[in-house]
């Protein structure tokens, strides 16, 4: 699908971006591929790394303003839209900036790519959409509904969105790895409460996810992967085995775990071999046979919750994938 394509990323240059371009590239030759975001200096030093290659354009605006995202879809067919206000203080401490990208950014989104007659839409979401308990995940909530309901707004045109929901990015910059690593020296790492667990996904599934949503959606799905969890003390064992722990309590907003498939959805949930599916309540999309195919509903008091997983990662597994990943932890 994405073979010979024009492709456009918002927000490319941050983790997922500089994760996606590469792997796309490798695997399926796009026409084009298109980095739009605000920071010329990310973009100057992420084009570096691509020399000559004529496949990869970088594009400066911001998903507020909507007649520069018209411009740069001129011509684009799939778009993954990474963009956002994510550090949860910041969205606290600034509400109104953090509204104008996450969900007037959506807005603008959805209008300019049904009008640019762009074909398909995946727009990253977090856990902290499921029952948000900060403003950052109730924004996210909004946007999962905006492409969501995009779908339907789109009327006669083609255009259709879909989202894919993913929690904790193992080495993400500003993820509890790398914040630990940076601290196993001075022997004290800061845990906010030893019950806490988290989702731990790597990067490179989290493109497979997109990759896959593209191939499968019909339009309105929300992707979510099954990964495993794993407890903080654990984390903080796998990185610093020696170091010792103060509980500091948990920070305005923080969840003691996540969810990313809430009771509120499972009548509207269907399980896969490698991910659950959430389908839109409106317009009985979620009883469509098209965007079902052979996934089976999952029970009426369902949830998927990082301290209910049936799968975890134990810390030699963890310490394994550290010492395979070191260069690349926080990097990006």
């Amino acid at each position: 699908m994405l073979n010979n394509s024009s492709i456009l990323v918002t927000g490319g240059t941050g983790s997922f971006g500089h994760t996606f371009v590469p792997m796309t590239l490798a695997k399926y030759n796009p026409r084009r591929l298109v980095i739009f975001s605000r920071d010329e200096m990310k973009q100057w030093e992420m084009a570096k790394l691509y020399g000559d290659d004529e496949r990869v354009r970088f594009f400066i605006g911001d998903v507020r303003d909507k007649d520069r995202l018209v411009r740069a879809l001129d011509g684009i067919d799939y778009v993954v839209h990474a963009a956002a206000t994510k550090i949860v203080p910041t969205a606290e401490y600034n509400p109104f900036e953090c509204i104008k990208t996450n969900i007037i950014g959506a807005m603008n989104l959805i209008d300019a790519c049904i009008d640019s007659r762009v074909k398909r839409v995946i727009a990253l979401s977090t856990d902290k959409a499921s029952s948000p308990a900060n403003l950052y995940g109730a924004t996210k909530l909004a946007s999962d509904k905006l492409f969501v309901a995009g779908n339907s707004y789109a009327g006669g045109h083609d255009t259709r969105f879909a989202v894919v929901r993913y929690g904790n990015v193992m080495g993400s910059r500003g993820s509890v790895i790398p914040f630990f690593a940076s601290l196993a020296s001075k022997r004290s790492l800061p845990i906010t409460d030893e019950r806490m667990t988290r989702f731990m996904i790597t990067l490179e599934q989290g493109v497979e996810l997109v990759w896959h949503a593209f191939e499968d959606m019909v339009g309105g799905e929300i992707y979510v992967k099954k990964i495993p969890s794993m407890n903080i003390l654990d984390i903080a064992r796998a990185i610093a085995p020696d170091a010792k722990h103060e509980i500091i309590g948990i920070r305005p907003g923080e969840k003691l775990h996540e969810q990313m498939i809430g009771i509120e959805d499972a009548l509207y949930s269907y399980e896969y071999a490698r991910h659950f599916k959430i389908l839109p309540a409106i317009h009985g999309w979620s009883n469509d046979p098209a965007r079902i195919k052979d996934g089976v509903r999952v029970g009426p008091d369902f949830t998927y919750c990082s301290d209910n997983n049936s799968e975890w990662m134990g810390v030699e597994t963890l310490r394994r994938w550290i010492e395979q990943n070191r260069t690349k932890i926080g990097a990006i």
